[in-house]
């Protein structure tokens, strides 16, 4: 994947689709980034791109949301935060949903490392010293 950068808010609807250009058929997106370094922010913009019409909030709280694509298709977007352990993970469902074919995206995924599919595509999102942001594959 190519880094993208993102200068401003008003990048984020490029960013959101020079990301979706790029996902290469992947399912599973682990956001890596500091409090504050946009991962939810940059990941509605990438639902609402690949066709989400429902509002897109973060799953803070409940720990995962589900958004529906067209043809039964969903998008599923968790929030590791709140995660003590991998058990609490697996307690949800979490193996369940990254093998369901469909596509997850993960904030916060070192908390749940050990869990995750080989085929995660892992992404870092960093805040740059003039308030950009870049986002970049690790590898």
């Amino acid at each position: 994947m190519k880094a993208i950068t993102i200068q401003s808010i008003d990048d984020l609807k490029s960013a959101a689709q020079q990301f979706v250009d790029q996902m290469n058929g992947a399912k599973i997106f682990a956001f890596y980034g500091e409090m504050g370094a946009g991962k939810t922010t940059l990941i509605k913009e990438i639902c609402k791109t690949l066709g989400v019409c429902e509002n897109i909030t973060s799953p803070t709280f409940a720990l995962v949301n589900e958004y529906i694509l067209e043809q039964e298709e969903y998008i599923y977007h968790f929030d590791c935060y709140r995660l003590n352990d991998i058990e609490e993970a697996l307690n949800i469902g979490a193996e369940d949903y990254f093998y369901s074919g469909n596509i997850c995206f993960i904030e916060w995924p070192e908390r749940i490392e050990a869990i995750l599919p080989e085929k995660t595509v892992y992404i870092s999102i960093k805040v740059e010293a003039d308030g950009s942001r870049k986002v970049t594959e690790l590898s």
